[in-house]
């Protein structure tokens, strides 16, 4: 049976407007392991597309990820270790990636 994978794209918001102006060496420590986190994810090819948006609103996170389902989803940013210091906003997408 074959398992067909969806995309979803996933917004990271930080719980404050300051952030990541105001950061603490605590946060800063968690944002070190997110990055790696998310990189790993990328290696396990979960993830195509991560980073940081520079947008004049307010910063944000953005993820660009495969999964089986939203649930699935839920779970990853759920083991994300700075899962602490934002709430996610997920939606389905269709991607267009490279073969």
């Amino acid at each position: 049976m074959i398992v067909m994978k969806s995309h979803f794209f996933v917004k990271l918001i930080p719980r404050r407007p300051t952030f990541p102006q105001d950061i603490s060496p605590e946060e800063a420590a968690l944002m070190q392991t997110h990055s790696v986190y998310w990189a790993e994810l990328m290696q396990q090819g979960r993830v195509h597309a991560y980073g940081p948006v520079m947008d004049p609103a307010g910063t944000y996170g953005m993820g660009v990820l495969s999964a089986e389902s939203i649930a699935e989803v839920q779970g990853l940013l759920a083991n994300d270790p700075a899962s602490s210091l934002m709430n996610f906003s997920i939606c389905p997408m269709r991607a267009f990636l490279p073969a």
